[in-house]
């Protein structure tokens, strides 16, 4: 992997080896403040050993000793082409640095890069907007929650429909576990499940090895059961101050109990009494049921702009029509039995870069 470097006034941005990623990426994400999950290292190992795609990670530093990342995969995708995606599969991504000049560079650099293997679209999913001759989407946003140390005082704020629907899970004998490796399987049968229920290819269980062999004691497996099965799981990751939940899944046939909320207010209670001042949703479009959902807890909109950006005159920055394609093949993919929802649903998802 080269290491060359690239000068941009007195900003210098070099591409992360693999021997850099313990080391010096480690320690920059230890020491920004814009640092997000997205930027964690783990990421590095996690999705390039579950997916092959190539990673493509950028330092700078400028001559005040200032240091800027941008982490990046190459997702060759078979018949529409290659993306360079920052981050495939994340809320978030884009760079994160001490300066404008340090995010401008990295970004420049990116864009360069990407020509260079012949990509036709680079994406970038930012926390803040970015120098670039692109308008963003702004309809997805992240919804955090901020947690005091006290569970009950954050459940004395609740909605009273909120407190309701805990109390009739716990009614109804619903229990919550947590745990690791050991329980990924009751996860993915409930999340590959799901996932055929809403039309849409299903991760590789291997994907999700990889993120709590990556992530280790930051990781863990939420399951909530009903006489012993499970009936919902999640998994939620800890980054610095904020545990987030990227994936959560609960069985449609027992909506009516309420899993979702006792899944969610347990993890959040562990949140508060493991000192997390801040607990993230994770990403929704507004005014969908998963916004409204996280809403309903009392978490906040943080904006998100999402960049697609065609290069070299071949890429599309929007695909009119798609959504109706989109549309039909969930369709369609909900119609297909289970089995096959699982064995062929992460060949398609590990090319789907949202």
């Amino acid at each position: 992997m080269t290491t060359a470097t690239l000068s941009r006034s007195d900003v210098c941005v070099s591409r992360a080896a693999d021997a850099d990623i313990d080391g010096p990426w480690r320690s920059a994400v230890a020491d920004l403040g814009e640092a997000r999950l997205a930027h964690a290292p783990e990421w590095f190992g996690v999705i390039r050993g579950a997916y092959g795609h190539e990673p493509l990670y950028l330092r700078a530093e400028d001559g005040d000793g200032r240091r800027g990342l941008l982490p990046a995969f190459i997702v060759r995708r078979p018949v529409v082409g290659t993306v360079v995606s920052s981050m495939p599969f994340l809320d978030g991504g884009g760079p994160a640095g001490n300066s404008g000049a340090l995010a401008h560079a990295l970004v420049a650099r990116l864009l360069q890069e990407a020509r260079l293997v012949g990509a036709e679209v680079v994406e970038f999913r930012s926390a803040q907007r970015l120098a670039v001759a692109s308008e963003p989407m702004e309809h997805k946003v992240n919804l955090t929650l901020s947690l005091p140390r006290d569970a009950g005082r954050l459940w004395q704020q609740f909605d009273g429909r909120v407190r309701n629907h805990i109390r009739k899970a716990e009614r109804s004998g619903l229990s919550v576990e947590f745990g690791g490796a050991a329980m990924l399987d009751d996860f993915y049968a409930v999340f590959a499940t799901r996932m055929r229920e809403l039309g849409s290819p299903v991760h590789a269980q291997r994907f999700f090895t990889a993120v709590l062999d990556g992530f280790r004691g930051q990781a863990r497996v939420g399951l909530v059961r009903k006489d012993g099965m499970a009936i919902g799981g999640l998994i939620a990751l800890a980054f610095g101050d904020v545990l987030t939940v990227p994936w959560s899944s609960c069985l449609r046939a027992y909506a009516k109990l309420c899993p979702n909320m006792l899944l969610y207010w347990e993890t959040i209670r562990a949140a508060c009494s493991e000192g997390f001042p801040r607990f993230d949703f994770g990403r929704s479009t507004r005014g969908s049921g998963t916004y409204g959902f996280k809403r309903e807890w009392g978490a906040v909109e943080e904006p998100l702009f999402w960049y697609r950006i065609p290069l070299n005159g071949r890429g599309r920055a929007a695909r009119p029509g798609e959504g109706r394609g989109a549309a039909l093949l969930a369709g369609s993919w909900r119609h297909l039995p289970l089995a096959l929802t699982r064995s062929l649903g992460p060949h398609i998802r590990k090319y789907l870069t949202q």
